[in-house]
């Protein structure tokens, strides 16, 4: 089954039940910390239901998407602009976007490597590129969260593989499956488009579930 499959089946759970109230892990606070406020277009890849959007517009930006799944596009209309694409074959010219964004979406995608190829081109002259996603030491089919007072993580970290594998039935791994990138996998393909990493974030408990960073391009 393909992502867009997945999150097509999924999409109405994720809208109504998934999300809920609040930012329990940190995902807002880091986006808008690494964010900061500013103008112009600010490119959201994978955008899925646009929920980011009222954050990234209140701190003065144009919020615009792209996403596989038209499912989940369908609950993003009135949230932003969006269109259907593949996030490694963005719909974009180079170097036009000053601001792009990959909120909890890059173990979504087999190639992340290759769509942060397409980030960097699309991105201004000194723009940058803001990832939040789930940490890759702490998160994964490998690491067992189910008890509040510790992460019990087992071999397979390195593996880099896609699995469905997951300690709870409450999350989206489980139901749409996931990519692992190894902590050096992610900050290697980061560092091999030119961006350049200026600030980390970590967040989401004592045992961090959200890394997060802001890169720009120098070119």
């Amino acid at each position: 089954m393909t992502t867009r499959a997945a999150y097509d089946e999924i999409a109405e759970w994720y809208e109504h039940e998934f999300l809920g109230p609040g930012d329990p892990i940190g995902v807002d606070a880091s986006l808008r910390a690494l964010l900061g406020a500013g103008t112009g277009t600010c490119l959201e890849v994978c955008c899925g239901t646009g929920v980011h959007a009222g954050t990234v517009r209140e701190l003065g930006f144009t919020p615009v998407g792209v996403d596989l799944s038209g499912a989940m596009l369908r609950y993003a209309t009135g949230r932003l602009p969006a269109a259907r694409a593949d996030a490694a074959r963005l719909p974009v010219a180079t170097g036009s976007v000053p601001v792009v964004l990959s909120v909890m979406a890059h173990t979504d995608l087999p190639d992340y490597p290759a769509v942060l190829a397409e980030i960097a081109r699309v991105l201004a002259p000194g723009g940058a590129f803001v990832h939040v996603g789930v940490h890759p030491c702490f998160c994964g089919g490998f690491a067992d969260r189910s008890d509040p007072a510790a992460v019990v993580v087992r071999r397979g970290y390195l593996d880099g593989r896609w699995t469905t594998e997951s300690w709870t039935d409450q999350g989206v791994r489980d139901k749409v499956g996931a990519v692992h990138y190894p902590l050096p996998t992610l900050l290697n393909a980061v560092h091999d488009t030119g961006l350049r990493v200026q600030r980390f974030l970590e967040s989401g408990g004592e045992v961090p579930t959200v890394l997060s960073f802001r890169a720009t391009h120098a070119r």
